[in-house]
């Protein structure tokens, strides 16, 4: 998308000359591109305040708030996760800092969805955690407020998820990627259920879409037909794995006031 970006803008230029996408380079082409260096990007350090419940010489683990981005997109650069986390390991002067660290972000949560997230501050840790959540040794629960009461104390909820080209928004499909999403009720009240959830396989929005499945979309998931509310009501509120050293590690953090506030609404 970035160098997309400067062929679109004439930034990108092949002996002088704009070239289209697609041009093969030959032995011997000068290639110059313009950049901002000025422009917003995920090293850009920001002083926003993190909660922090784990830090060593290879890997952070922090609470997000919920919404917040976990790294800038082409829409929104700055305020995110990423930049504050740059600026926790670096402070300001990242351009001139030579002994620059840079965040590696592991997984990801949702804008709406808060909870807890492992960076690493180290090549090797990225490599080897990115290789232990692609292999699903890591342990992640969710806490959920879903609409209406539920039955069961407990279940499984199976749903392929996929994406139509003229929707942009993810699904239950029939040819949609095999999805699964284990349920545990925790308390209910007159027209609400609080839920633990644990993602088995981790498609885009399966959660939401999982919860919605079952007729009890997440509270504050306009899009998927929850009540409007001041925030989606879905937080990572157990993760465990294992550390790049060895030795296993799990973090667990409260539910968070605004969700306590709502449930207890629900009388």
């Amino acid at each position: 998308m970035f160098l997309a970006d400067l062929i679109r803008q004439n930034l990108f230029l092949v002996n002088g000359e704009t070239q289209p996408g697609g041009y093969h380079l030959k032995i011997g082409d000068a290639v110059e591109i313009a950049i901002d260096s000025t422009a917003k990007t995920a090293m850009t350090p920001e002083n926003i305040p993190l909660e922090v419940l784990f830090e060593d010489s290879e890997i952070l683990v922090v609470n997000k708030p919920a919404g917040m981005l976990v790294h800038p997109t082409n829409s929104d650069k700055t305020g995110t996760l990423a930049n504050a986390l740059v600026f926790h390991l670096n402070g300001e002067t990242v351009i001139e800092n030579p002994k620059l660290i840079r965040p590696g972000i592991v997984h990801r949560l949702d804008k709406e969805t808060s909870g807890l997230l492992v960076t690493t501050k180290t090549p090797r840790a990225l490599r080897i955690l990115g290789s232990h959540f692609q292999r699903k040794l890591v342990k992640k629960i969710y806490a959920a407020l879903v609409e209406g009461v539920i039955s069961e104390n407990e279940g499984t909820i199976s749903a392929p998820i996929g994406r139509l080209e003229e929707k942009p928004h993810w699904r239950v499909l029939p040819d949609g990627k095999e999805s699964e999403t284990k349920f545990k009720v925790l308390e209910r009240r007159n027209d609400a259920t609080l839920l633990e959830l644990e993602p088995v396989t981790g498609r885009t929005n399966q959660l939401r879409i999982h919860c919605a499945e079952i007729k009890h979309p997440i509270v504050g998931d306009a899009l998927y037909g929850g009540r409007e509310f001041a925030r989606l009501c879905l937080h990572a509120q157990k993760l465990g794995f294992f550390h790049p050293n060895g030795g296993w590690l799990e973090f667990e953090t409260a539910l968070p006031s605004e969700m306590q506030s709502a449930f207890t609404g629900f009388l």
